[in-house]
């Protein structure tokens, strides 16, 4: 029996959870070897840590505001840094990641240098800082500072754009998921992780969605950790398969020359369109081929280091992140929980190339049982696992040169399926890619549950309360924010069931859109007394417009024509939008009237880590 508070019995309590995990998991391979569907094992797999996700945020409900926005400021370090990670690590990161660099080769770990590189700009930068302040939103943060209303409303539309991007890759994430699992259609699976979403966050808001995503956390990186450290070893690799890697590249790129290329004629193409019903344009981003496929990511060192400039900026503008960080004790604690965030999302990204790198493998190599290049066409078509992804439209075998043999460039796989058919594949039990299944709604649901609970909450508080009824009692503000939190799901679960071509690219986009907006209003904010309201409006305004704009004409331009400048593409126009953003702050600011003496002192007191927040009592 737990006695005392639950947050001094967090270790005990999580694990306890951990533990029950992981006999649930040998208890599903007991059933899996007694006879148990496959189909039964996704659901139970599913169903039971959705389950566990609603129950959490059921006992976490409250009817108070400090709670509800901030989880009463009293996560502890290594628990903040754990719910920190779940919240990052996406279903881009846990689906679609592992996807871009087993198609678009290892240009793509400039997502994974961006994306931790951006937590030494958040330690160094905002977070300590934005938790000195005191508040409970980034516009909160943007609207206090500057001063006046028109700031935090610019600050809630580029919150609201960036993040909506975002929820709704994630949404879309977990309909891919949910329909494998389930087996059904994924118009229908979008609403049932929309329903586990809202559950997770309605009743408790942050405090809810806190102990949730610490409870993913550890079913995510289970499920992501196990069948790397397992096929590893099954391919005769040693007790920490990461250190093979430069081996098992070397052996692809081995195996590449020995089969040979078949060029993806335009015929071939006509042919592929005519299998999957779609266009040539569009099956690029649906199927790609098993062969290394350089995208524009990797062409140039310069290409690779924008991206992952984007990824920095991004990630330290992007208002979930941030508000993890005000849930923390102190400054000093919610410094410390930066470094946590690290340690636990390093554990995810180091394998994710990894988990590509035995993906391509255990299909290429001849000298394993799984590989299928150069059996029949026949054969690889009659196996369990093509049949059910094949049925998922999310592998497909095309025979271009009707040789009846499969060739190198004549197999195609979704990128959503590199991870989540990677254990049957590699002939795993299939209770390990029920695990996975199970680990990668968890990535997508923590997340998509920090980014609707970002946005109802700038609705809710710094639209509603703070503009609209400033005189709202407590529980009209929460009901307010729990009826924005189903708008706001239900919306992005309604365009995610449309069908979003790429996760990893819609994700790429609500970094750039965060970048172009916010990043330097927020540094700036910090770091430059002189910076003004006046400033901070043309920055957020222009840098949005600009960034949103030079990615239209990228994304509009004809084939052929030369659009562009600078060799930014379409992953990478945040860098527009905040070079305009920059420009724009600093030359109107200098333009235009100082802040009055009070709103500098109170810049010069956020950068002391010790004595009260500036906010206190205010909200």
């Amino acid at each position: 029996m737990i006695k005392g508070k639950f947050i001094d019995n967090l270790p005990k309590v999580y694990g306890i959870y951990t533990g029950g995990f992981l006999v649930f998991i040998i208890l599903m391979a007991i059933a899996e070897s007694m006879g148990m569907s496959k189909e039964a094992i996704g659901v139970f797999f599913v169903a039971f840590t959705v389950f566990i996700y609603a129950l959490i945020g059921y006992l976490s409900r409250t009817l108070q505001l400090d709670a509800y926005y901030v989880a009463g400021r009293q996560v502890p370090t290594v628990f903040n840094g754990m719910a920190t990670a779940a919240d990052w690590m996406s279903g881009a990161s846990f689906v679609a990641m592992a996807g871009g660099i087993y198609f678009k080769g290892y240009g793509y770990m400039a997502l994974l240098v961006g994306w931790t590189g951006g937590y030494v700009l958040v330690a160094s930068l905002l977070a300590p800082y934005l938790r000195k302040f005191g508040c409970y939103t980034v516009p909160d943060f943007i609207g206090t500072r500057y001063g006046g209303n028109v700031a935090r409303v610019c600050a809630v539309v580029v919150l609201t754009v960036a993040s909506f991007t975002y929820v709704t890759a994630q949404i879309n994430a977990t309909g891919t998921i949910a329909s494998v699992a389930l087996d059904i259609d994924f118009k229908y699976a979008v609403y049932i992780g929309l329903a586990g979403i809202l559950i997770c966050s309605m009743l408790g808001g942050m405090r809810a969605v806190t102990w949730t995503q610490v409870a993913q956390y550890i079913v995510l990186i289970i499920a992501y950790l196990l069948p790397v450290f397992w096929i590893g070893s099954k391919i005769g690799g040693n007790w920490f398969p990461h250190l093979m890697l430069a081996d098992e590249v070397a052996r692809i790129s081995e195996l590449e020359a020995q089969f040979g290329i078949i060029k993806n004629s335009p015929e071939n193409m006509a042919m592929l369109k005519e299998a999957t019903k779609v266009e040539p344009g569009e099956a690029k981003w649906v199927l790609s081929g098993i062969t290394k496929a350089h995208s524009e990511v990797n062409t140039t060192p310069w290409k690779f280091i924008s991206l992952a400039i984007c990824m920095m900026a991004g990630t330290a503008s992007l208002p979930h992140v941030m508000m993890r960080y005000f849930t923390t004790p102190s400054v000093k604690t919610a410094r410390r929980s930066v470094g946590w965030s690290l340690f636990f999302i390093f554990l995810l990204y180091s394998s994710a190339p990894m988990l590509a790198t035995l993906s391509k493998l255990s299909l290429m190599d001849p000298t394993l049982t799984t590989g299928i290049i150069g059996k029949s066409i026949a054969e690889v078509e009659a196996l369990e696992w093509y049949k059910n992804w094949n049925q998922a439209k999310l592998m497909l075998v095309q025979d271009f040169n009707s040789n009846g043999t499969l060739e190198l460039n004549e197999f195609f796989m979704g990128g959503k399926a590199v991870v989540l058919a990677t254990p049957e594949i590699a002939g795993l039990p299939y209770v390990i890619s029920g695990l996975v299944a199970a680990g990668g709604m968890a990535a997508a649901m923590s997340t998509a549950d920090g980014l609707v609970l970002a946005i109802a909450n700038a609705l809710s508080h710094d639209l509603y309360y703070k503009i609209i009824d400033p005189k709202a009692e407590t529980a009209k503000r929460l009901i307010v924010a729990r009826a924005l939190l189903v708008v706001i799901g239900f919306a992005a679960a309604t365009i995610a069931a449309m069908g979003i071509k790429q996760i990893l690219g819609s994700v790429i986009w609500a970094f750039d859109f965060a970048m172009s907006g916010l990043f330097f209003p927020l540094v700036l904010g910090v770091w430059w007394k002189r910076a003004n309201a006046q400033g901070a409006i043309a920055g957020m305004v222009l840098g949005l417009l600009s960034g949103t704009a030079y990615l239209i004409w990228v994304m509009t331009c004809a084939e052929g024509a030369k659009c562009g400048f600078w060799d930014i593409t379409n992953l990478t126009f945040g860098i527009v939008g905040a070079t305009v953003s920059l420009i724009a702050m600093v030359v109107v600011s200098l333009m235009t009237k100082a802040p009055d003496a009070a709103t500098q002192r109170m810049v010069d007191e956020v950068r002391i880590p010790s004595g009260r927040t500036i906010l206190g009592k205010q909200h």
